[in-house]
């Protein structure tokens, strides 16, 4: 039986989700309301359009010789692509038949770990694990779900050694405080299996998405945290041992 995908769109040069350059799957379907959610169309389960590994692997193949010569491969992002583990596993498998390096960008929202996620993260040569908050209430107040799946996700990698960049988005009046960074800092410092901790700065670039689907963007008046800000809380995490960049 042919495993099918509900993807939202398709990017063939990707340079900043995973190494080098990136054929860029982003899947339809989100369980968290993240309120500055770039990716606001992705959130309906039902939407986008369905696909069959095959026809995706005749795209990533024909973009196989800028994919390898820059040290990159394919991504599946979202929307979140875990929701359709089965999919991303079949077509991560497939990749790693071509010798194409996979990359799964993910909230981490495992409601139950089953044997097709142990499958997907075999076929995963690199995880990007979005941390939005330390603080369960905040995370909460932010994307309207706990951060216990998404930590518990955190320690089936470290359990797994499954090579993870920990990405965490700094938002003013959310994660731009040195004691949420520390908090973040102290829980990701044992796990061996984290290289690095990418820290992306809060941008506006999905509010019109927000605005052509008739909502109200809540974070209007927030706006991206200063280079001084950035700075400050990669040094939080440098000071803990961690490798952070942004």
């Amino acid at each position: 039986m042919t495993v099918k995908g509900r993807i939202h769109s398709l990017e063939s040069f990707g340079t900043v989700d995973g190494p080098g350059i990136r054929f860029i799957t982003f899947m339809q379907g989100c369980l968290m309301r993240c309120q500055y959610c770039h990716n606001r169309d992705t959130w309906d389960l039902h939407g986008g359009r369905e696909v069959e590994v095959n026809e995706l692997m005749e795209q990533i193949i024909s973009y196989r010789p800028f994919l390898e010569a820059s040290g990159g491969g394919v991504t599946a992002s979202g929307g979140e692509a875990i929701l359709q583990a089965d999919f991303v596993s079949a077509l991560f498998a497939a990749c790693k038949k071509e010798g194409i390096h996979t990359c799964l960008d993910t909230n981490g929202f495992v409601r139950k770990y089953t044997p097709i996620i142990d499958e997907l993260i075999d076929n995963t040569d690199l995880v990007l694990l979005d941390i939005k908050h330390i603080d369960d209430q905040q995370h909460i107040d932010l994307t309207q779900v706990s951060n216990h799946r998404t930590l518990d996700f955190a320690k089936y990698l470290h359990k797994k050694q499954q090579k993870t960049w920990i990405r965490y988005v700094v938002v003013g009046g959310f994660t731009d405080d040195v004691d949420s960074a520390k908090r973040l800092a102290e829980f990701v410092k044992p796990m061996t299996n984290v290289e690095k901790i990418e820290l992306l700065p809060y941008h506006e670039l999905g509010k019109h998405k927000w605005e052509a689907m008739g909502e109200e963007y809540q974070l209007n008046k927030i706006s991206p945290p200063s280079s001084e800000t950035m700075e400050q809380i990669k040094q939080v995490f440098l000071e803990a041992g961690l490798n952070a960049i942004y």
